[in-house]
């Protein structure tokens, strides 16, 4: 097991550590989100799968950076950051803008000769399909009735001042980031693409998230679950189990 840089450090969260794991899970947040939202992950997945999550700089212990403005970028600098985690056989989760970073990311691992045995996108539509709906341009009220309809719990928290004002401003930065992307041209990834969807999801219909199969020479599928953008949190069991049954055969190959 390779000890990670110093970069590596800043940019990967290793929950829980498996000392050998059969394959890595590498996980990627949403907008406004950091990488605590895969905790469970790292517990469900353990032993047999190690999961690690991207933090991305602006949040968390990472406050005091500026958010990146741009997914290309940001991809490259965490392709890098990834290199001693890619040692054994990995996959790459990513769930809203973090479907599209992990993605960018697939590419350029791939074009560095380390690619990754598959990738798992969730809640977003396909690069090419990218739009700005303008929610970076939004006041804030709007951003805060947006959050308070994709999460759909009616938790308190959104009514919260010093949350509101630790959030908004990486929340409006990523959908700035996100709502700016432009997908370049370029080969197809090689390896297979599993798209997941909540059935009742108010940004991303389901529909929208079969056009990922246009950006893989290898095998896709698309698994539909029920529940709004972040199904993935009333779901965890049933969508952890559609990834661990494709990462396991990953690392029996």
């Amino acid at each position: 097991m390779h000890k990670g840089t110093h970069d590596s450090e800043l940019w990967i969260r290793r929950f829980i550590p498996v000392a050998d794991p059969e394959v890595r899970l590498i996980c990627f947040p949403h907008a406004g989100g950091s990488a605590s939202f895969y905790h469970p992950f790292s517990r469900e997945l353990s032993p047999l799968v190690e999961a690690l999550a991207v933090q991305y700089p602006g949040r968390q212990d990472r406050r005091a950076e500026g958010c990146a403005t741009d997914l290309a970028d940001l991809a490259d600098r965490i392709g890098e950051a990834l290199t001693p985690w890619t040692d054994r056989p990995f996959a790459l989760f990513g769930h809203s803008m973090g479907a599209t970073l992990a993605y960018e990311v697939a590419r350029g691992l791939e074009a560095a000769g380390r690619a990754p045995d598959a990738l798992f996108v969730s809640a977003r539509r396909a690069p090419h399909r990218n739009r700005n709906d303008g929610w970076h341009l939004s006041p804030d009220s709007d951003l805060i009735a947006d959050l308070k309809a994709l999460d759909g719990t009616g938790t308190p928290i959104y009514d919260d001042p010093e949350f509101l004002a630790l959030i908004l401003p990486v929340l409006r930065s990523d959908y700035r980031a996100a709502e700016t992307y432009r997908h370049r041209p370029g080969p197809k990834l090689n390896c297979p693409i599993t798209a997941l969807a909540g059935d009742a999801d108010p940004r991303v219909p389901v529909d929208e998230l079969r056009h990922w199969g246009d950006h893989t020479a290898g095998r896709f599928d698309l698994q539909v679950f029920p529940g709004g953008h972040f199904y993935l949190t009333n779901q965890q069991a049933r969508v952890l189990r559609v990834v661990i049954d494709r990462l396991l055969g990953v690392g029996a190959g």
